[in-house]
């Protein structure tokens, strides 16, 4: 049975009750440019609830990290909604929904829909759909509760409007989703999303935002054709991307590589080696912000703790996106209370 929106509201206050985050300070939207090291919440808390949904986000913002992540694929009616694929089948009853809507691939477009039929599916923790089960099965159960898709605005002024009821300044972190695929369907999502940021107040490098692309063209477009000031991250999967540091340094502010990338070796101790990449990124004035950090994959690590302090302390990251956004911030809470 569907939950009442009165229902949800009152989840997102207890959940934001239950970590405590009120705190009487003055409310800024401004970033603070500082160079502590911070942590971004990953589609929100989604190592707890289903991902990109605003109960996982205002359970995130509960957790007190620097930033709230957005990734954003564009509505047939160019709205702006907070999911992570360009496709709907993975963590959507799209296929029950609308069954005819798929393309000739097999599957089902975000694009191909209006925000108003998006906001009709059911959102659920990640899954394979061609075997039904969960990617994490220790996650929130599947098809439990009722969760939504929403917009880059809804989750804009819930995140505004908690920073002003907290006192908080907690930042936002969106990505553009694959511009090219975007632009064969005749669409531009950058200069969307950067006219709604925008009217929202954030313009600047000094703004709390960060804005994130894989897509190099893209995100140099953003910096000099389009021309935004904002805080600029490039991320990059591939070793081969490594060489063109100093091309990325050009337009952008900081880059976002896959953390096992970092890694040059591991001993038979099992002791760490990693590369000379983010002191390259640091040498040319870039912040090295990885992904993705989760407790429940832990690639060899014998603890999520010793996976925190390989990346915060060995590798010398300035920032880990993360699905328990909670571990990240207590590991550095501790790290500095030492």
């Amino acid at each position: 049975m569907k939950s009442s929106k009165p229902v949800l509201f009152i989840f997102l206050i207890a959940v934001i009750g239950l970590y405590g985050c009120y705190q009487s300070s003055k409310t800024t939207q401004k970033m603070i440019l500082t160079p502590k090291k911070i942590v971004i919440a990953h589609r929100g808390a989604s190592g707890y609830l289903p991902e990109h949904t605003l109960p996982a986000k205002a359970m995130a913002y509960a957790m007190q990290p620097d930033y709230l992540e957005q990734d954003l694929v564009l509505s047939k009616d160019n709205i702006p909604i907070v999911i992570h694929d360009i496709h709907l089948e993975t963590v959507t009853d799209v296929a029950r929904q609308f069954p005819e809507r798929k393309r000739t691939d097999g599957r089902y477009y975000v694009i191909d829909f209006n925000y108003e039929e998006l906001k009709q599916l059911n959102v659920t923790e990640r899954f394979n759909p061609k075997t039904g089960k969960a990617v994490f099965k220790n996650r929130f159960p599947l098809w439990k509760s009722h969760f939504t898709l929403h917009s880059l605005q809804d989750e804009i002024e819930m995140i505004q409007g908690l920073n002003k009821s907290t006192g908080k300044n907690i930042g936002i972190y969106p990505e553009i989703k694959e511009p090219g695929f975007h632009r064969k369907e005749g669409k531009d999502i950058s200069k969307i999303v950067l006219k709604i940021l925008s009217e929202y107040g954030y313009t600047t490098k000094e703004d709390n935002c960060i804005l994130q692309c894989f897509d190099a063209q893209e995100l140099k477009r953003i910096r000099q054709e389009l021309q935004s000031q904002l805080f600029l991250v490039q991320l990059i999967e591939y070793k081969e991307e490594e060489t063109h540091l100093k091309e990325f340094a050009a337009y952008a502010d900081g880059i976002g590589p896959y953390f096992k990338q970092l890694i040059k070796k591991v001993d038979s101790d099992g002791t760490i080696v990693f590369t000379s990449f983010v002191n390259d990124c640091h040498q040319l004035g870039l912040v090295v912000h990885a992904y993705t950090f989760r407790a429940d994959q832990l690639g060899g690590m014998p603890t999520f703790e010793a996976l925190l302090d390989a990346g915060f302390n060995k590798a010398n990251l300035d920032g880990v996106f993360t699905d328990f956004p909670d571990k990240a911030v207590s590991f550095l809470r501790r790290q500095e209370s030492k």
